[in-house]
């Protein structure tokens, strides 16, 4: 069966599956430890469901575009891609978006997973982590969750995520400026030293090239 003439929507098991294996990662990786994290993670949880639900299950984003705006998107796997439908590109459009979107969910979870190991050694020896990937960023494991995020709104776009994208990432923001204020207390000036040199979620142009060559 080719692909633009599968049929969107009631593979609940999939469904499932898929939010088991999301919400594993992001509880392995965040190891939220206060109620803001666990909020946030909660907030990230909410999103991959919305995600998956639409993907696999029950096409609401496609169903409402159709019936209010009078838009006609067949109810087909391809057309999911709602970029690519939008714009008219087709199915080629639709396996660039995925290709891109896709890229961006891998090099996210890179940055999550390398984050977390990072911030795990350096927790063991009660010392400020700023090597590998903390060089080029203050907080990578945040920059790894906005790129997974944002890639999937490339690759499979719904309402909800759209509408829940923002609010995750003010959510991080904030609880990023938090986790710094407790830094200066613990770290000094050192911690002060630290954040003027390094940006806080994403690195210089030049220095994306070097981002996965040390930690």
């Amino acid at each position: 069966m080719e692909m633009s003439n599968m049929p969107l929507g009631g593979h609940w098991v999939l469904v499932i599956i898929m939010i088991i294996l999301a919400t594993w990662v992001i509880y392995r990786y965040l190891a939220p430890q206060n109620a803001k994290e666990w909020r946030n993670a909660g907030l990230i949880q909410g999103f991959i469901i919305a995600l998956y639900a639409e993907m696999y299950g029950f096409p609401l984003t496609i169903y409402l575009l159709t019936g209010f705006f009078g838009l006609e998107i067949p109810w087909l796997h391809m057309r999911g891609h709602l970029w690519s439908t939008l714009l008219g590109l087709g199915d080629v459009g639709a396996m660039v978006e995925m290709i891109i979107g896709l890229g961006m969910v891998i090099l996210g979870l890179l940055l999550l997973a390398r984050g977390w190991s990072q911030v795990y050694k350096a927790q063991k020896e009660n010392r400020l982590v700023t090597d590998g990937l903390y060089t080029y960023v203050r907080h990578p494991q945040y920059t790894g969750i906005f790129l997974i995020l944002f890639g999937q709104l490339v690759h499979w776009p719904t309402i909800l995520t759209l509408l829940l994208f923002p609010v995750i990432v003010v959510a991080y923001i904030y609880l990023a400026r938090q986790e710094e204020s407790a830094m200066r207390k613990a770290f000094g000036q050192k911690y002060v030293e630290y954040m003027k040199r390094t940006k806080m979620f994403f690195p210089e142009i030049k220095n994306w090239k070097l981002l996965f060559k040390k930690g």
